[in-house]
């Protein structure tokens, strides 16, 4: 796969933390994470933390070590894998990917030991803290709150396929700030002038029929809507979209990795490798309650040119020319 890529900017959230620094720890103690998804296995985000770490001097099996849980995608197995990492007495549980209802899940569990998440929505209005600049209790982190960029993608897919007017929304209703992503997918369709045909799907189950309902109207193309259960079955969902001969457009670059013919939203690795600074700034003794919620400033364009051809789309030079990545 050649990939043509920009020369990216620096993030704006900034390394807080000199490597090598004092733990407040016990003397003699390695610290211990526990690192709970709800995913089956490691990605290219999780290796991300496990860069921040290094990059902070932390050698998995020297000076810190790494409890790994994964749920294998059964958001019912949390509970019992975050009441394990309790049981271990970690001193930090990093919560990596699994939406809502997980970090959730771990919030009722975890009573005291401080918990780090990297989430997609809005952190206040799904209760995980009080506020972003004083989260309150034992959880804080990071928020890539990516529903308000709809209506960036919604923009962008109408640049990238001409004429475009009916687009399919698909949703996941149990997303915390649905509404509120709806409400404003609206108001960007009336500015642009299409119509949108809202598809809902609340689990795997449901997505075939989705795109069942999706196909009988006929739209111009698609835009999924940020989940973390839509992010698990990204490859499905591609290729569903494919098979459709729909183009569509995505929050996260795995999408466009995966076939999707473009992704916009924050850099997923980012993310990750900020956790790592928030483990190391509570491993120094800084409380979660007192560690601001922090969110991206920079936002990726990921465009998939083999796709592109492949639909029978001329990607307009404008957009190729801002585009942070043109996969061939």
């Amino acid at each position: 796969m050649n990939i043509r890529r920009r020369p990216l900017v620096a993030s704006g959230m900034t390394l807080l933390a000199a490597p090598g620094a004092l733990f407040a720890q016990t003397p003699g103690k390695t610290p211990r994470i526990g690192y709970l998804s709800l995913r089956s296995g490691p990605e290219s985000q999780d290796e991300a933390f496990r860069q921040g770490l290094r990059e902070l001097g932390y050698v998995e099996g020297k000076n810190i070590s790494v409890e790994y849980r994964w749920a294998d995608s059964k958001p019912d197995r949390i509970p019992a894998l975050a009441e394990e990492l309790v049981r271990l007495k970690v001193d930090v549980i990093v919560c990596a990917g699994g939406g809502t209802a997980v970090i959730l899940a771990v919030k009722k569990a975890v009573k005291t030991i401080p918990v780090v998440f990297q989430t997609g929505g809005d952190p206040v209005s799904a209760g995980f803290v009080a506020s972003l600049d004083r989260p309150g209790g034992n959880l804080t982190g990071v928020s890539a709150r990516t529903g308000d960029l709809n209506e960036k993608r919604l923009d962008l897919l109408k640049q990238a396929v001409p004429g475009v007017s009916r687009v399919a929304v698909l949703m996941n209703p149990t997303t915390t700030d649905a509404g509120a992503i709806l409400k404003g997918l609206e108001s960007a369709a009336r500015t642009l002038k299409v119509k949108l045909q809202v598809v809902e799907a609340r689990d795997p189950q449901a997505i075939d029929g989705a795109f069942a309902a999706i196909k009988r109207e006929r739209p111009d193309a698609l835009l999924v809507v940020n989940s973390a259960m839509f992010f698990a079955q990204r490859e499905r969902i591609v290729g569903l979209a494919a098979g459709s001969r729909l183009p569509g457009i995505f929050d996260g670059r795995q999408f466009a990795e995966a076939g999707g013919l473009l992704s916009y939203g924050a850099s997923l690795a980012d993310n990750y490798r900020r956790l790592a600074s928030y483990v190391d700034r509570i491993l120094k003794g800084a409380k979660p309650a007192d560690l601001p919620v922090e969110q991206p400033t920079r936002f990726e364009l990921i465009i998939n040119a083999k796709t592109a051809k492949a639909l029978g789309l001329t990607i307009p030079q404008s957009l190729l020319l801002r585009a942070d990545e043109v996969i061939q």
